[in-house]
């Protein structure tokens, strides 16, 4: 008896929590205005994971975004870095919003759209004529007056028409088409799901690094300046990247028209197992990791002096408060380094300014010359390149791509509309009726055409010339 008393109570403890689930719970999570705010705080921080640079050092932050003045009053690098503005689309608040979104939508198409889509499938014939009374569009014939009125005629014109046309039954039809536009809004929330789940595999998973490189150097991922906690950083890399070379190509007035970087992919042995020319928009990929171009800078120039071996020279940016970028380097002329001169350069067009010690302009020379300064010879053989490369492995993305792909097929599929038409003929007279989900007024417009050639002779002169 205790046992029977200890199953009914459990029994009890289940229903009740199933009732409270089903009637207080599920309403809660699928209420539409819930769904849309939800929504848009993932767009507001979205749109503030954009304007606020992401993954930059503390220092970025405290000289972009100090706290007098603080930014529109409160907005300060401290602000920032506590609520994990800095790294909006991997904090543990902002994947909580997607991952709410996603089960309000799950519980959505469960509960809302699975059941509509199957009573759309379910479908009864009409058999009493108070029945068309309540369909939004109806008509009746007498069969006495409109000969040519008779479902057979109704059914060759739906067909017409592409409506699926189910005459099960004598005296009655039922048809539809557009069953399609009732499966568009699962199809919809399927696609955000799985864009949602790319994007939560692509922030727990994915990493960013960036590298600048002297062109002819060859390099491994090592500065990695983003990662999410799962990511899996190439730290054992059996391949390299070699930048074959770093060139500008510049617009007559002297602005850079597009910026390029040869790579080549090397395996352990130095052999090339991939190759691309890439520039911004165009980048390489390789085992899941896409190579940016991103950036550039000046890493050396390569002199001669009198019959030296050639020498490259690391070049440094100068400060110019502001004024455009420059880039400089000291040459010794003597081997005790007590003389020598300054090199400063602002692009890789291949022309350098060469300055003696008291910072006077000694000539102007374009890689391939040579000028005598201080009694030697020297001779400007390049102007070396690096290349600025940003580095992303996102795991997500084909997810995320797919997930578009999905959506933009259920948008489209919910376009087209879900009519239906019921038809009865019963004592002399012929019933028919119908309705449709959206686009009324282009139903309207159908179903009166259908009538008009109902009650035609060229439908019965047709429908005969098919029967033969």
């Amino acid at each position: 008896m205790t046992v029977d008393n200890t199953n009914s109570q459990t029994s009890n403890w289940w229903s009740n929590r199933r009732r409270i689930l089903r009637q207080d719970f599920l309403p809660l999570i699928t209420d539409l205005r819930l769904a849309i705010a939800l929504l848009l705080l993932i767009a507001l921080f979205s749109i503030t994971g954009t304007v606020i640079e992401q993954g930059q050092s503390p220092g970025f932050y405290q000289a972009n975004y100090p706290e007098d003045p603080a930014l529109f009053g409160f907005l300060s690098w401290k602000v920032i870095q506590v609520l994990g503005l800095n790294d909006v689309y991997r904090t543990w608040w902002f994947l909580a919003l997607l991952i709410f979104f996603g089960t309000i939508l799950v519980a959505c198409t469960f509960t809302r759209q699975l059941p509509a889509f199957k009573a759309a499938r379910r479908w009864k014939f009409y058999d009493q004529p108070r029945q068309f009374a309540k369909l939004a569009l109806s008509a009746e014939f007498d069969l006495n007056k409109d000969n040519n009125a008779s479902l057979e005629n109704l059914s060759q014109l739906l067909s017409d028409r592409s409506y699926k046309v189910f005459p099960e039954q004598p005296g009655v039809l039922y048809a539809r088409k557009g069953i399609i536009g009732r499966i568009g809004p699962i199809v919809v929330h399927i696609g955000i799901v799985v864009i949602l789940l790319g994007g939560i595999l692509g922030a727990m998973t994915g990493f960013v690094a960036q590298e600048m490189i002297p062109s002819g150097n060859t390099f491994q991922i090592k500065n990695i300046i983003n990662a999410g906690p799962w990511a899996t950083k190439p730290s054992n890399q059996d391949w390299a990247v070699r930048v074959n070379r770093f060139w500008i190509d510049y617009t007559p007035n002297g602005g850079i028209d597009q910026f390029y970087s040869d790579l080549s992919v090397v395996n352990a042995q130095g052999n090339e197992v991939d190759h691309k020319e890439i520039f911004v928009n165009q980048p390489l990929r390789y085992h899941g990791i896409t190579f940016y171009q991103t950036s550039w800078n000046i890493a050396g120039v390569k002199v001669q002096i009198n019959n030296s071996p050639i020498f490259q020279l690391p070049v440094a940016e100068l400060d110019t408060q502001g004024k455009g970028k420059l880039w400089g380097t000291w040459i010794p002329t003597k081997p005790d380094l007590s003389a020598g001169v300054s090199l400063i350069t602002k692009d890789l067009q291949g022309t350098v300014l060469i300055y003696d010690s008291q910072g006077q302009l000694v000539t102007t020379l374009r890689t391939g010359m040579s000028t005598q300064v201080n009694g030697v010879t020297l001779k400007l053989l390049d102007v070396v390149g690096s290349t600025g490369l940003q580095i992303k492995s996102d795991p997500g993305i084909p997810m995320v791509y797919a997930g578009f792909a999905i959506l933009m097929a259920g948008v489209i599929s919910s376009y087209f509309s879900h009519s239906q038409i019921w038809a009865l003929q019963n004592d002399g007279r012929l019933y028919i009726g119908g309705k449709t989900n959206r686009a009324q007024i282009t139903f309207e417009r159908e179903v009166l055409g259908i009538l008009d050639r109902l009650s035609s002779t060229q439908v019965k002169e047709k429908t005969r010339s098919l029967k033969n």
